[in-house]
């Protein structure tokens, strides 16, 4: 597909998306931008959670991770289905009851103001760096696939990118995403089957013969037992995926938000069952694709790329793989992207909104005009992010991610989890301190763990994050 194709092919993409926002968005008011009016079947909030899970991460990081990591991914994948399990029986009864917008206003009721704009913010943080380097991946391809054809600089892909998002955005908000993530997971996993059925077929392999391929191959290793040292064996990253999971989903505003749309307690659970049930196949069929994109690769003689998530997009777009398999890809591509940038845009609105500017004692044309300019603040903020995740040239963006979340999340993990497992009262104007303290010395113990302990921290670091900040407000509670 040569770069005029595969432009008319978005740009067909996000008409499509353009409609779905006006179908929806119609007698929309703010109660509808950050609630969907709470009326969303769970079977499509569940689906559209899917793909915002997966992102643009999943779609390019996961497969090009394999070379280094093999299939140990699924480890974690295992402690992501128990995560679910907690998030449904642990806070989304506690979420409903309290009927919430915005999940962070537990913290206000159980602490106080200065707890709550603390954990807003470190979401707000957390949430910003991690939909800019899903997007980074996205504006990446594009700048491959059709600006470079153009001269057309990568600051201008960039931002032309995010102004598409605020397009489809900005009148419904979560409405929208719930319909548009359903799109474009549908639109992912179609992607990913075609690629692997095209493999199959230039490899001359039946379905038997394709499990046993990928299984003799040097990139399907599970399960690491044996080196207590590594951050990849198994009790580490089981627990922390598990603990991922409650920190990225459940106390993440983002995803909450999807699950706070539905009608009651009972579908939201529902959907987190499903959600976190089809969890485990996706991602296997995601590596799977990785191991077969290398042996493909291999048997090709192409020569592999400086970076491993730019092997899917080398193979799709440099004419290695059809056109009808490159538009599948570029669709999928598109749809994983934005099914999680937008609903990151529109959490961050949210909870900027709601938890930092209190628009909810406002007037509606008040909190309008205000829901207006912070959409489109934090919109040029993730294109300033994007920019400077290109500088930094990693190699895996999902690896960041995760290496980001263990440092931004854990202060999240350690409130809620003092909050719900005790009963203490805590020196609230402290807590700001609290939740900086935790990732300097998580950060200073990750560099020297090696010299000082014998071993490296992998994404565990999390939990240790999460347990510092549980133990320093121990330390500032108030006597009974």
């Amino acid at each position: 597909m040569n770069a005029t194709d595969i432009g008319l092919l978005i740009t067909g993409y996000f008409l499509i998306l353009i409609i779905i926002s006006l179908l929806t968005g119609r007698k929309s008011d703010n109660e509808t931008f950050f609630t969907g009016n709470r009326k969303s079947p769970w079977y499509v909030v569940s689906i559209g959670m899917i793909g915002a899970s997966l992102s643009g991460v999943t779609f390019i990081s996961v497969p090009g991770w394999v070379n280094a990591s093999q299939f140990t991914y699924l480890q974690m994948v295992l402690g992501f289905a128990l995560g679910y399990f907690v998030i449904a029986n642990l806070l989304l009864p506690l979420y409903y009851r309290l009927n919430l917008t915005s999940i962070y206003t537990y913290l206000e009721n159980r602490f106080g103001e200065w707890t709550y704009q603390s954990g807003s913010l470190l979401f707000i943080v957390s949430r910003t760096i991690g939909a800019s380097a899903r997007l980074y991946l996205m504006a990446s391809v594009l700048q491959l696939a059709v600006a470079d054809a153009f001269n057309i600089p990568f600051v201008v892909t960039v931002f032309a990118t995010i102004i598409l998002i605020w397009l489809y955005t900005f009148r419904s908000g979560i409405k929208t995403i719930i319909w548009t993530d359903t799109l474009q997971t549908v639109l992912l996993i179609t992607a990913v089957v075609v690629t692997i059925f095209y493999i199959a077929g230039e490899l001359n392999l039946n379905f038997k013969e394709l499990v046993s391929t990928i299984s003799e191959s040097g990139y399907s290793k599970i399960w690491i037992w044996d080196d207590w040292a590594a951050p990849n064996h198994f009790l580490k990253q089981f627990f922390a995926g598990m603990f991922t999971t409650i920190v990225m989903t459940g106390l993440d505003q983002d995803m909450m938000q999807k699950n706070l749309t539905c009608k009651n307690l009972k579908e939201a659970k529902k959907n987190m069952y499903w959600y976190g049930f089809a969890f485990l196949p996706v991602n296997l069929l995601f590596l799977s694709l990785g191991a077969l994109l290398f042996i493909y690769a291999a048997h090709i003689g192409m020569e592999m790329p400086a970076r491993a998530d730019d092997l899917y997009p080398t193979l799709a777009l440099n004419g290695y793989l059809p056109a009808s398999v490159s538009v599948f890809f570029i669709l999928g591509l598109v749809a994983a992207a934005y099914s999680s940038a937008d609903s990151a845009l529109t959490s961050l609105t949210t909870s900027f909104s709601l938890d930092i500017l209190k628009v909810a004692k406002m007037t509606e044309k008040q909190a309008r005009r205000t829901r207006y300019k912070v959409h489109i603040g934090f919109s040029l903020l993730i294109g300033i992010i994007i920019i400077v995740f290109r500088m930094l040239n990693r190699d895996s963006i999902i690896d960041t991610i995760y290496i980001l979340a263990g440092y931004t999340y854990g202060p999240l993990l350690g409130l809620f989890a003092f909050g719900l497992f005790t009963k203490f009262q805590i020196k609230d104007k402290w807590v700001p301190l609290v939740v900086i303290i935790p990732p300097l010395i998580t950060g200073v113990l990750d560099y020297n763990a090696q010299n000082w302990f014998g071993f490296s921290f992998g994404y565990e670091k999390l939990i240790l994050n999460g347990l510092i900040t549980f133990t320093m407000l121990l330390l500032i509670k108030k006597r009974a």
